[in-house]
């Protein structure tokens, strides 16, 4: 059994090195970048890949991008191992429904999603370890899910909400503060997991959160049709493959009553070439192989060929200030993800 002082400093160790990554490795490759490109013009509205590659500091800022991941899960699992196995039960006001006859799709099961050996939807311990990794992956700004709280907060829109679904919920991180905003509101958590359902469960029983958590799939809820107020999800949509994401819009515009609204929080590219070829390539390093072709692709039109209207991304600043007016980031030295939220609603 792993010791508890030497599993904590090794969470330290992996946390910290991957904020020098963010704070330091990033900001000199982009000073490395910009100094290259002052003295090659010709470049500008080409490929910038051969350019960047072969900085000095980018073998570094490559290895230890998906070096300090894999160290990451290392460390979580052998923290998870020394402490006392969680429980799994649901617990009342909460209840969850599990499918023994739900087949996970072959995209979802055959990638390590994240680094995170054997996926979260292996093993019983598989939720406990994705819980404390999420909240290491986010650099120790997320512990309290204050990027769920800021999306709540700032990006739902204030409509009489009878019903909430949240796609992709997990271990409940992103349903939490639905219920807690909305506390009339039917709040129901979907996800592919038993594992974090069942965590999500009794975590949320925990809360006194009367959340329902459903096996099943974002494709095909089993909800019925135009029940609706407000379908949401946190991080899900790059994490979908690209032929099946239209399927997700089409089943959210099932549900949505008319009126209703979608309110999806995930990523976007910034019109940066080198931020956004950083981030291109985070999801081949981080084992996200739906990310990049979900950034270069027109998800607005997938989502107005679903029937929704309205449909637009807007930033997010994730430290304070969540929903932004347009799609302007911060300006900000470090590495971080380009949030953003995806907004629709339903015709009536």
């Amino acid at each position: 059994m792993p010791d508890a002082i030497d599993t904590h400093a090794a969470l330290d160790f992996v946390l910290t090195l991957r904020r020098r990554w963010a704070d330091t490795l990033y900001p000199q490759l982009r000073r490395e970048y910009e100094a290259a490109m002052a003295g090659m013009e010709s470049v500008r509205d080409a490929a910038i890949e051969p350019v960047v590659h072969g900085l000095p500091t980018y073998p570094w800022f490559s290895f230890l991008e998906r070096g300090s991941q894999k160290m990451l899960w290392r460390a979580v699992e052998a923290a998870v191992a020394a402490a006392e196995a969680p429980r799994l039960d649901a617990i009342a006001p909460a209840t969850l429904t599990l499918n023994s006859s739900l087949e996970l799709p072959r995209w979802y099961t055959d990638w390590d999603i994240h680094l995170q050996p054997g996926g979260v939807w292996s093993q019983d311990r598989a939720a406990a370890v994705y819980e404390l990794g999420a909240k290491l992956v986010m650099l120790g700004d997320n512990d309290d899910y204050k990027i769920h709280r800021l999306f709540t907060e700032t990006a739902l829109p204030r409509l009489a909400c009878k019903r909430v679904v949240d796609f992709g919920c997990g271990f409940g991180k992103s349903t939490w503060p639905l219920k807690k905003a909305l506390p009339l509101a039917e709040v129901i958590g979907i996800d592919l997991a038993e594992p974090c359902l069942r965590l999500a469960a009794y975590h949320s029983g925990r809360q006194g959160l009367a959340i329902e958590f459903r096996q099943a799939d974002a494709c095909m809820t089993g909800l019925s049709a135009q029940s609706v107020d407000l379908v949401t999800s946190t991080m899900f949509v790059h994490e979908v493959p690209l032929d099946v994401l239209p399927a997700v819009f089409a089943e959210a515009a099932r549900l949505l009553r008319p009126r209703g609204a979608l309110r999806f929080l995930d990523f976007q590219l910034t019109g940066d070439r080198f931020r956004d070829l950083a981030m291109l390539e985070h999801g081949t390093r981080n084992n996200e192989p739906y990310m990049s072709p979900m950034l270069l692709a027109d998800i607005t039109a997938m989502a107005r060929d679903a029937g929704l209207i309205n449909v637009q991304w807007t930033a997010f600043d994730e430290r304070a200030r969540g929903r932004l007016d347009n799609l302007r980031w911060p300006q900000r030295d470090e590495w971080h993800f380009p949030w953003a939220v995806l907004e629709a609603e339903k015709p009536i």
